[in-house]
């Protein structure tokens, strides 16, 4: 799941819903499910559809388009970059994510590193990836720590970003990636039978062993999807790509939206062959990862069945807490320097710091950085919003029926996560033109509207059907109508979670690079865009200033989800705590 990547750490579909029926809902709430589905389901499908017939025409025949889409330059490298990358990335994420908790799980450093990465999950992908430029880069703050003992007194000739080979992109979307799973696998960790692990340990095995092979099985089948969708993003990631990714040439997805501006409109057709070619490599990668599993399965028995059982693996803990923690602590020391950058004078390199400061960056963009982060901010809010309110009707359509959503409705949802985003999006961006919509602020919040809609409905389901239905009950007997107990009991309650719900929708938003810059047309920039577009530049002090803007508006907005339940229900403790306080002991 992208679940963006800023995402919920959903795996599965909620708990069946065992509520009674109070009798036939109301046509309103079947209007929310249906338009629900259809919100994120149509756009997906309609972009990617739409991109078929421009991929196959042209007029030197069907397939005139790919045969221009393979003769431009470096095309071959760049296909096998962007298979190479997504599968590294996301292979490490995961591999870390699952050593980690075979060490640590039901242990105290979990719940301290937890702390420690709920943080990451607000900060936008650019964002992350500019502060991972300013740490490793030549010029970077490791190379300044370590510039005295090596003798250097200019930047390095060194390859450290922007690598043929893709490595320091790698990296990045590991980064981002990591916290993301981190989180899937704690909220799945709960469903898996703790005496496997003590019937593990009892047989001799040692912790980490004795996880994978006892428990790991169970719980990768519960992150298995969130896990296709990281590959789906890091195969096709464009703003990271743009950042991190290596220049000459680029990764496809970097490709296509070239040949899509491009004024050979022989070339534009073979973005859209482009397009099709990059659905294929997300698919591949999938292959491959599942091909991978199996090869997993098999080496696992394999050892299992030679007595292997790692008894003494303490300095293998040690060692994979400390990659976590770097791991982690890699994002903050970036968005340090975000700050640091953007209030630097001048910073020359070997200096540790800045000899001077200026608030330069900050004054010199004057309305304009204003406009782009009001443009911003309207953009996060409305689809933020609108989310909540369709997914507040869809839940509440769900316990009316006493059934959760069926299993299609709930694949639909991910639909847009596990789709190239440079794929439909394409192709939504062609139909808009066509339809004279292009640049149409409205356009671009309703497919703003396609991502955010399925973290805002994910991360709200489960607090909803865990829910201590027993309030709407006696609400109900005290002559309540079923809407009313809604508006005046269950939803002041579960004031929080709507709250955090909201400020991770308009933290999607903010992240929203590729469906600004198409459906906007370019001329509806965001701090997103704006910030993207800089990295092609040298001017590090503004990069810093639009980065750790763009970082912080997500910050900002899980702050007033934290605090607004502890000022609007300050004489209610109870309400004002964590859902698990509230939701009862029945759910």
């Amino acid at each position: 799941m992208r679940l963006k990547r800023n995402g919920p750490a959903v795996s599965e579909p909620p708990a069946k819903v065992t509520a009674k029926a109070t009798g036939a809902p109301p046509i309103y709430l079947r209007f929310f499910s249906w338009s629900a589905i259809a919100l994120v389901f149509v756009p997906a499908l309609a972009g990617t559809v739409y991109m078929f017939p421009m991929a196959f025409g042209g007029e030197g025949g069907w397939l005139q388009p790919f045969a221009t889409l393979f003769g431009v330059p470096g095309i071959w490298t760049s296909i096998l970059l962007s298979l190479w990358i997504g599968l590294v990335a996301t292979a490490f994420s995961v591999a870390l994510t699952s050593l980690f908790f075979a060490a640590f799980a039901q242990t105290r450093a979990v719940s301290v590193l937890s702390g420690l990465i709920r943080p990451l999950l607000a900060i936008p992908h650019a964002a992350a990836a500019f502060g991972m430029l300013f740490l490793v880069a030549p010029s970077g703050f490791l190379m300044r720590l370590v510039a005295p003992l090596l003798g250097f007194q200019h930047p390095p000739d060194w390859l450290l970003v922007n690598d043929p080979a893709g490595l320091s992109l790698a990296a990045g979307l590991a980064l981002k990636e990591t916290p993301f799973l981190f989180f899937v696998v704690l909220a799945a960790l709960p469903q898996i039978d703790r005496r496997l692990t003590i019937t593990a340990a009892t047989l001799g095995y040692g912790r980490i062993w004795g996880f994978l092979l006892s428990a790991f099985p169970a719980l990768y089948v519960q992150i298995r999807l969130p896990i296709i969708a990281v590959i789906a993003y890091s195969t096709s990631s464009v703003d990271m790509a743009m950042i991190l990714g290596p220049q000459l040439p680029p990764v496809l997805s970097v490709q296509i939206p070239r040949l899509m501006n491009d004024p050979d409109l022989s070339l534009r057709m073979a973005a859209s062959a482009g397009a099709i070619v990059q659905l294929a490599i997300t698919a591949l990668a999938i292959g491959v990862w599942l091909l991978g599993e199996r090869m997993a399965i098999s080496a696992f028995r394999s050892l299992s069945t030679r007595g292997f059982r790692l008894r003494g693996d303490g300095a293998l803990r040690s060692a994979i807490l400390v990659v976590s923690a770097w791991t982690f602590l890699v994002t903050y020391l970036g968005l340090g320097l975000l700050l640091l950058w953007s209030v630097a004078a001048s910073w020359r390199f070997p200096d540790l710091f800045p000899s001077h400061f200026t608030l330069d960056g900050w004054l010199s963009p004057g309305s304009d950085l204003i406009s782009l982060v009001w443009r911003s901010v309207a953009l996060g809010i409305a689809s933020a919003l609108i989310a909540m309110i369709m997914a507040v009707g869809a839940l509440e359509l769900e316990y009316r029926r006493g059934r959760p959503i069926a299993g299609g409705g709930w694949l639909s949802l991910y639909l847009p996560l596990l789709l190239p985003q440079i794929v439909f999006v394409s192709g939504l961006s062609f139909l808009f033109l066509s339809l004279g919509w292009d640049a149409n602020i409205f356009a671009v919040a309703a497919v703003h509207l396609v991502f955010v809609f399925p973290y805002v409905y994910l991360t709200l389901a489960a607090s909803w059907h865990h829910f201590d239905r027993r309030y709407l009950d006696i609400a109900r007997s005290l002559g309540k109508p079923p809407f009313m107990a809604l508006v005046e009991v269950r939803l002041p309650i579960l004031l929080a979670p709507l709250l955090t719900a909201c400020a991770l929708g308009f933290a999607v938003s903010i992240a929203q690079y590729l469906p600004t810059l198409l459906i906007g047309a370019g001329r509806l920039p965001t701090l997103t865009t704006e910030a993207v577009a800089l990295s092609s530049g040298g001017n590090r002090r503004l990069i810093g200033v639009y980065a750790l803007l763009q970082a912080l508006l997500p910050f900002i907005a899980f702050a007033l989800a934290g605090l607004g339940p502890r000022f609007v229900w300050r004489n209610r403790l109870a309400l004002s705590g964590p859902v698990r306080e509230i939701s009862g002991r029945s759910a």
